[in-house]
């Protein structure tokens, strides 16, 4: 049983649509970073599942790859729900 909530099985693919959203959006860790306001160590960190990300990062996150959250969340739950 994992014992952090970024390790569980319903968490583990969401650092990968995390990098692809970034990716998407042709940003580096780094621009991404400065766009949330954040080190690029911060998003190295989510997108390798050392860190979990609540639902206001989620948002900023999309908001900074100009993607809709809502879509993001459909998108998360039809490849991995």
């Amino acid at each position: 049983m994992a014992t952090k909530a970024q390790h569980g099985k319903h968490y583990r693919h969401v650092p990968e649509l995390l990098r692809t959203l970034r990716e998407e959006a042709a940003l580096t860790q780094r621009e991404l970073g400065d766009a949330v306001g954040r080190p690029q160590s911060w998003v190295h960190n989510c997108e390798t599942g050392n860190r979990r990300v609540d639902i206001g990062e989620l948002r900023m996150w999309c908001d900074a790859c100009s993607v809709d959250l809502v879509k993001t969340i459909r998108r998360y739950l039809k490849l991995h729900g």
